[in-house]
C-alpha cells in the first residue's frame, strides 16, 4: 500500500484567537465577497481608492476598517454593510444526543431487521456539504441488502460482529476496528452477517442542494 498523502489540514490545529475578533470576522467577509465577484486586491483596490497594503491588512484582520471605509468595500463589493459582518454573529450548528436517544429511522431500501438510528443532522451550513451520520445495526433477523445506492462519499466504521460487505465488484471483511471509505455512487452494502448481532457506524457527505 502507498503512503499517503500528507494531510492538508490538521485537524487538531485551533484558529488563532483573533479569528474570533470583529476585525477577523471582516476581513474574512471581504475577502469572500471580492472572490465571490472574480476581483482581485488590485482590482478592489482600483474600485475603492484604498491601497492594496491597506486591503490586504483588513483582509487579514490586522486593521479596524473606519465606517466610511466599510461602506466604500460595500458599495464596490455590490453588497450591503450589514453583509460585511455577517461572519462575526453567525451561528455554528452543533448537536448533541445522549446515549440512546438518536432517532431511529428507515432510510430508502431499509430491510427488515436493519436499524438505523440518526445521530445528528445540521441542515444547510456554511461549509456546503451535508453529513448524515447513523448507528446501525443488524440483528439476527436481518436481510441482507448489498445494492445501496445514494450520492456521496460514505465512511463506515466496525463496532461489533462480523460481517462481508461489498462495494462494486469487491467484498471485503469487516471487524471490528475496520473502516471502509467509498464513493457512494457504486452498489454497496452488507452481503455476508457472519457474526451476529453487527453494529457499525456509517457517516454519509454529500453536496448541499443549492
Amino acid at each position: 500500500m502507498p503512503n499517503p498523502k500528507p494531510l492538508s489540514q490538521n485537524p487538531h490545529r485551533l484558529r488563532e484567537r483573533r479569528e474570533k475578533s470583529l476585525e477577523a470576522a471582516i476581513g474574512r467577509e471581504v475577502r469572500t465577497q471580492r472572490k465571490r465577484q472574480r476581483m482581485t486586491v488590485a482590482d478592489l483596490a482600483t474600485a475603492t481608492g484604498l491601497s492594496v497594503g491597506m486591503l490586504s491588512k483588513i483582509e487579514n484582520g490586522v486593521t479596524s476598517p473606519s465606517l466610511t471605509t466599510l461602506q466604500t468595500l460595500a458599495h464596490a463589493l455590490s453588497v450591503p454593510v450589514t453583509a460585511l459582518f455577517a461572519g462575526f454573529e453567525e451561528d455554528r450548528g452543533v448537536m448533541h444526543v445522549k446515549a440512546g436517544t438518536a432517532v431511529e429511522i428507515e432510510r430508502e431500501g431499509t430491510r427488515a431487521g436493519h436499524q438505523y438510528n440518526l445521530l445528528g443532522h445540521i441542515g444547510a451550513n456554511a461549509s456546503g456539504v451535508v453529513v448524515e451520520p447513523y448507528l446501525i445495526v443488524l440483528s439476527e433477523s436481518s436481510d441482507v441488502f448489498p445494492t445501496f445506492q445514494h450520492e456521496g462519499i460514505e465512511l463506515i466504521y466496525m463496532l461489533e460482529g462480523r460481517m462481508e460487505y461489498r462495494h462494486g465488484d469487491r467484498l471485503f471483511t469487516m471487524e471490528p476496528g475496520d473502516s471502509l471509505f467509498f464513493d457512494a455512487d457504486a452498489p454497496h452494502g452488507p452481503e455476508v452477517l457472519t457474526a451476529l448481532p453487527i453494529r457499525y457506524l456509517s457517516v454519509i457527505s454529500y453536496p448541499q442542494s443549492p
